[in-house]
């Protein structure tokens, strides 16, 4: 799947992309209608805000297709990229009122919307609700511990590969076709953003990403179109196993 490029153009769950990574992956068809009830659309243009940081929310709801940033801006001005948001990942906090961080669409962007006060309600209701959101919350908590290291201790090198991977790997677990052959997808962020969110300059980003194509870490078409070969090799240059954990 093209995370920059994917289209989504049915409102059946059925025929959803993420269905089996969203929130409602373990809802029965009861459940999922009456989600349906609650359940809008919202499409964004690249660029576009979603929220600001303080507003209060009146929904929550997951990434369809495209990619978002989470953006913190600090009192004197100045903004740091603290997240990606890819597809099926969750927007909004059920219990808090208003938004962290500001919410930009990095791509056009599709969200599945549900309003806010009755996917509460439905959540003290629905089990299901409740434990695959935790498994999503827990999967964001581990994320983050990831990317602390990823800021702090690895070489610019590791920290491409990094981010490489793990698009790569979200790519591949939305198609369901496992990380054992090569993977070929789009990069959502311009090497710009890519400097932002890792703290490396623009000229280094460029730098590395020629070294990985170089080597034959990569495969790379124009900008962004990047075919990974060996997915292990990646990992290896990232400082990561096999199993997606980190080398000790």
């Amino acid at each position: 799947m093209d995370l920059h490029n994917a289209s989504f153009n049915s409102h059946d769950c059925g025929d959803c992309p993420i269905r089996h990574r969203a929130v409602c992956a373990r809802c029965d068809d009861r459940e999922l209608e009456e989600l349906e009830k609650i359940k809008y659309y919202r499409s964004y243009e690249a660029g576009q805000t979603v929220i600001w940081s303080g507003d209060q929310m009146d929904f929550v709801g997951s990434v369809v297709t495209g990619i978002a940033t989470l953006t913190q801006t600090m009192e004197d001005g100045r903004r740091q990229m603290v997240g990606l948001l890819l597809p099926s990942d969750f927007v909004g906090r059920p219990g808090r009122p208003a938004a962290a961080y500001d919410v930009t669409a990095t791509t056009d962007l599709v969200m599945c919307c549900f309003r806010k006060k009755p996917f509460e309600d439905m959540m003290l209701r629905t089990p299901h609700i409740g434990q695959r959101l935790l498994e999503m919350t827990l999967d964001e908590l581990d994320a983050a511990r990831e990317w602390m290291l990823l800021l702090g201790r690895k070489t610019a090198r590791e920290k491409i590969a990094s981010l490489v991977a793990i698009i790569a790997r979200r790519d591949a677990s939305l198609t369901l076709d496992g990380t054992k052959g090569p993977l070929t997808f789009d990069l959502p962020l311009t090497r710009e953003a890519m400097a932002d969110y890792l703290g490396l300059t623009l000229e280094t980003v460029s730098r590395q990403i020629s070294a990985l194509k170089r080597d034959e870490v990569i495969v790379l078409e124009g900008k962004r179109h990047v075919t990974i070969p060996n997915f292990d090799r990646l990992l290896e240059e990232a400082g990561d196993d096999s199993d997606g954990g980190m080398l000790v």
